[in-house]
């Protein structure tokens, strides 16, 4: 065959018309520049044989003449034209070889061709999208031919017939190409030839349908990629379709369906991903999962971003939130201390070597890192609390076995040691408000307490280690004192201030100039207002213990904030300003070495909790 171009140009260039319609173009000379189709051999014998109608065979005599006429006329009114022996073509062509010069066989074979041709052109309107109608087009072509083939109006229709035949093909090697999967994303395939002919035949329904279909090809192929988690491909696959037809709803929906599975699959691994938070050994298995998060969220996902936010809180606080504050039920019925969890972090320990009234066991200053979070007692432990521990046990605790303790004496101004003093008793030897903090206990006092409430609730109770104790006095600060620098701000806590007064009287000789609390001895717990982690009384009201031995300075101190503890020591540290503390006592950095037998009116105790 020709060259496509050649004669889709040489077949756009006519137009159907009738024998008489092309007679008269050809008077006026409209037609005088139109190429003219011609049909070349090829090797298809399909084509050939297409193309070389033979009639079916007519046997007539001269006598039979009269009635082959009658029979001709009658098929060509029922428009019987050329399949059978007994149809119009068939007849007409057997009279003209017996009689050529009969013009009622010419007239009526010019009839029968201008029906033929005519429907021909009903044909021709339905082979754009049928090939049974390209094929019947392609047969009245032939038997078209084979009456004249250099009519005009049979030239012109099978220039037609020519062109449809050739669309028809590459229709039907491109829907091939489509049902291969050649789709020709990026270049030849499917694509290029349903393209081709709507190049020749914009708008041909058929072509129109199989570029539809590529482009709906190409977004299943998207939405499989998206359904098997790889959004990279299924992006590649949508911008594919998206070039197909020119800003298609199509590929628009397609996009947001694929959003959508994304999305569902992201819901799907960050619920999945905190039941696994639920359980300690779950982090692993939820990390993971935050990995494929972020491998298939677009940037900003706001569901991404909680899930990791979720796992970094697990991370660093299990099931907890920084400035959370909790509860734990006890076995023998209520609950424990209202606990705060401390935000996870890390600080400067320790007094710079500049800072002003530091001593050598408060340094060298060194870095503590906390990777996951704690929870310290909202307040010290209560006269209240720890009699509910001394009574569900019956301990007795190191004052009570030893009948005295230290307390402050107005007459004198001192701390002497006063008999018939215990954990009951106030900074004076008074019975004691269950809302004090308790007083008058050791260092064993404490743990026992600790350890109770352990079994009570489940949890790791403990003291806290020195590193924790600082850690939470600074809350996020840095400077010399709780507060910062300089004076105290009003209402900062329980220090002895210059404006503070005995019942007697008396006046602190070393205090903040200016600052008055309100009391002389310990207050209430959370009297005075809350650190910035909502922690009270820290670095105020009383000193505490915690759970680190005695070390001279912080050489070879834990990086991790634990606790330096050395089996069987029996100098512990005491941390935090009491009622009765010397300003340089007030630091953040100030510590101190007690016997762990020792108990007096100034120092009391919290506990922590792990998280």
């Amino acid at each position: 065959m020709r060259p496509i171009g050649l004669l889709l140009l040489t077949a756009l260039a006519l137009c159907a018309c009738s024998r008489e319609q092309a007679a008269s173009r050809d008077a006026r000379g409209e037609a005088a520049e139109v190429r003219m189709p011609q049909i070349t051999v090829t090797g298809d014998d399909s084509i050939n044989a297409a193309l070389n109608w033979q009639p079916p065979a007519v046997t007539l005599s001269a006598e039979q003449l009269p009635e082959a006429r009658k029979r001709a006329a009658q098929a060509l009114q029922e428009e019987r034209l050329y399949a059978g022996a007994d149809d119009a073509i068939p007849l007409f062509l057997a009279i003209r070889r017996l009689a050529p010069e009969d013009a009622g066989a010419r007239a009526g074979l010019d009839r029968a061709l201008d029906s033929l041709l005519r429907q021909g052109e009903r044909a021709l309107k339905r082979a754009e999208d049928r090939d049974d109608a390209a094929r019947e087009a392609a047969q009245i072509a032939a038997v078209a031919r084979a009456i004249d083939p250099n009519d005009d109006a049979v030239v012109a229709y099978l220039g037609r017939v020519d062109e449809v035949e050739q669309l028809s093909r590459l229709n039907q090697a491109s829907e091939r190409a489509l049902r291969e999967g050649r789709l020709g994303e990026n270049g030849g395939g499917a694509l290029a030839g349903f393209r081709e002919v709507l190049k020749w035949k914009p708008g041909q329904p058929r072509a129109r349908q199989g570029v539809a279909a590529v482009e709906s090809d190409l977004i299943r192929r998207a939405e499989d990629a998206a359904l098997a988690g790889d959004f990279d491909t299924a992006q590649i696959w949508l911008n594919h379709a998206a070039r197909v037809r020119e800003q298609a709803p199509t590929v628009a929906d397609a996009r947001q369906r694929v959003d959508g599975i994304r999305i569902g699959r992201i819901a799907a691994l960050r619920e999945s991903g905190v039941r696994d938070l639920a359980s300690p050994l779950g982090l692993k298995g939820a990390r993971e999962k935050l990995a494929e998060v972020l491998r298939i969220a677009e940037p900003g996902d706001p569901v991404a971003a909680d899930f990791r936010l979720r796992i970094e809180l697990a991370t660093h606080y299990g099931l907890f939130r920084p400035g959370q504050a909790f509860t734990d039920a006890m076995t023998g019925g209520g609950r424990g201390p209202e606990m705060m969890v401390v935000p996870h972090g890390a600080f400067q320990m320790g007094a710079g070597e500049d800072e002003l009234g530091a001593g050598d066991a408060e340094k060298p200053a060194h870095y503590v890192r906390f990777d996951r979070g704690f929870a310290m007692s909202r307040t010290p432990v209560t006269v209240g609390q720890y009699r509910r521990f001394v009574q569900a046990t019956g301990y007795r605790p190191r004052a009570t076995r030893r009948g005295h303790s230290i307390v402050y004496d107005e007459r004198s101004g001192n701390f002497v040691r006063r008999s018939g003093v215990d954990w009951q008793s106030d900074y004076s030897g008074a019975p004691a408000r269950a809302d004090m903090p308790v007083l008058h206990v050791s260092v064993y006092d404490a743990e026992a307490y600790a350890e109770w409430l352990a079994q009570q609730t489940g949890h790791g109770y403990r003291l806290p280690s020195e590193a924790e104790f600082e850690y939470s006095v600074r809350a996020g600060t840095q400077g010399r004192y709780p507060w910062g620098n300089g004076q105290p701000p009003d209402d900062f806590g329980n220090l002895t201030g210059g404006n503070d007064v005995s019942p007697s009287g008396r006046h602190w000789n070393n205090a903040f100039v200016g600052y008055g609390d309100g009391y002389w001895g310990a207050a209430p717990v959370a009297n005075f207002r809350a650190n910035r982690w909502g922690l009270h009384d820290l670095g105020g009201n009383v000193s505490e213990w915690v759970a680190d031995c005695w070390h001279a300075s912080y050489r070879r101190a834990p990086a991790d904030g634990a606790a330096w503890f050395n089996p069987g020591c029996r100098a512990r540290v005491v941390r935090g300003a009491s009622w009765a503390s010397a300003p340089v006592q007030a630091r953040a950095a100030w510590r101190s070495s007690s016997d762990s037998d020792m108990t007096n009116a100034r120092v009391g105790f919290r506990v922590v909790r792990g998280i």
